[in-house]
């Protein structure tokens, strides 16, 4: 009888050539800083029946860079989201090419993303577009999403890699 992996054990640290450290803080910098302006925005109106107004544009944009940055440490850790009820079932060396294939698929998809989102944060910027809560330059907040795109993509690609050299299962 096999024993199950524990789902609440943190996930291992794989040897990567860039340090997860940088996304690990910034997942909680991005995460306190969203926390901290919900709050006070929470107080502000209790306080005085006001809104902060910048709080909602802002906090929809660091949400979308959390969920990259973090997107970006599941891959690279293996936590990502899966279907392990059948890659369970398959012998080792299946599951590791279905693990392979996910990740070629993800580099796919996120590059898509990248390419796409490059040419709408370009769109905003040519045509001038601004935000319509604070008006602020639009592509500011755009340009992030192919930015961190493209660091998904590395993670995924650095996964690939060690998986076929054999470093990682």
């Amino acid at each position: 009888m096999s024993a199950e992996p524990d789902p609440t054990a943190p996930l291992p640290r794989p040897r990567t050539r860039l340090s997860l450290r940088l996304e690990e803080v910034l997942v909680a910098a991005v995460m306190a800083v969203i926390a901290l302006i919900t709050a006070a925005n929470v107080a502000i109106r209790y306080l005085t029946d006001m809104s902060l107004a910048f709080t909602e544009e802002y906090s929809v944009a660091l949400m979308v860079g959390l969920t990259l940055f973090g997107t970006a440490l599941a891959i690279a850790k293996g936590g990502h989201v899966r279907i392990g009820y059948f890659t369970d079932q398959l012998p080792p060396r299946a599951r590791r090419g279905a693990e392979a294939v996910a990740m070629a698929l993800t580099v796919l998809c996120f590059g898509l993303l990248a390419w796409n989102g490059g040419r709408l944060a370009y769109d905003e910027y040519d045509f001038e577009a601004l935000s319509s809560g604070l008006g602020h330059p639009q592509f500011l907040y755009t340009m992030w999403l192919p930015i961190l795109s493209l660091l998904v993509m590395a993670r995924a690609a650095g996964r690939l890699v060690r998986m076929l050299r054999g470093e990682e299962a």
